[in-house]
């Protein structure tokens, strides 16, 4: 029988977050924290500056975008992912809670659009990085 190789890398995300209470993100990382064979760190803290954005995005693996937050917070989303592509960083696009639909101009700059499933989060973030399949089939 062969045993399934644990992954065990420690993957670095930056993750919009407008406000540390946003419901938003809370839900996000309880996705993450519920999936298996997936360990990561949060680079990023509600309110920083354009140069700790900046340079927290240099640091991380993948820059994850909560599209919910862009009706409400167009410009720091924007900012976001300017600094991504910037920095050539690759960027997951999660669909806000029970919807389908994202903005196009979002939808464009996305290595992967996923929703809140979390084996789907999990295999976009290593699909992006190459060490998964990602697009998940759930």
């Amino acid at each position: 029988m062969f045993e399934e190789e644990m992954d065990n890398r420690i993957y670095k995300l930056f993750i919009s977050q407008y406000k540390e209470e946003e419901e938003e993100n809370i839900l996000f990382i309880n996705r993450l924290e519920q999936a298996h064979d997936f360990q990561w760190e949060n680079n990023s803290l509600p309110q920083d500056t354009p140069l700790e954005i900046k340079n927290k995005i240099k640091e991380a693996d993948v820059v994850v975008v909560l599209s919910g937050l862009y009706s409400n917070h167009q410009d720091y989303i924007k900012q976001l992912i300017n600094t991504a592509q910037e920095e050539d960083k690759p960027l997951v696009i999660i669909r806000p809670y029970g919807v389908e639909n994202i903005p196009l101009e979002l939808e464009k700059k996305a290595q992967e659009v996923v929703g809140w499933n979390a084996p789907c989060i999990v295999d976009a973030i290593k699909g992006v990085l190459g060490v998964g399949e990602g697009s998940c089939d759930l």
